[in-house]
């Protein structure tokens, strides 16, 4: 993971659309998940916090500190999967995988 100072000032108060990919222990697709909304705060900490808008309105989701997965958006619609949801001309995107842990490393 990688926090810039810089970049974390930079996303504060922008919109910004996140998009989860859940795999599982094989990597195949298990969900995926996409959500959006205003950069509250962002600490090499705390990590960076996320207060949501359209169907998650009202809730917060926190990242990790990582500003290396985040990227300028090019302007446009995006329709979202998971929710049916368009989203116009979001600041940011920030994509992730989230991988299972292998079931014969469990404890």
């Amino acid at each position: 993971m990688e926090f810039d100072k810089d970049k974390a000032k930079e996303i504060l108060g922008k919109y910004i659309l996140i998009g989860i990919t859940y795999l599982d222990s094989s990597g195949e697709l298990e969900s995926q998940q996409q959500l959006h909304g205003i950069v509250k705060s962002a600490t090499e900490d705390e990590g960076i916090l996320i207060e949501l808008e359209g169907n998650y309105k009202g809730d917060e989701w926190n990242m990790p500190p990582d500003t290396s997965c985040i990227t300028t958006a090019e302007p446009g619609e995006y329709k979202l999967r998971s929710t049916d949801e368009v989203v116009v001309n979001p600041d940011y995107l920030c994509t992730w995988k989230v991988h299972s842990p292998d079931e014969e490393n469990e404890t």
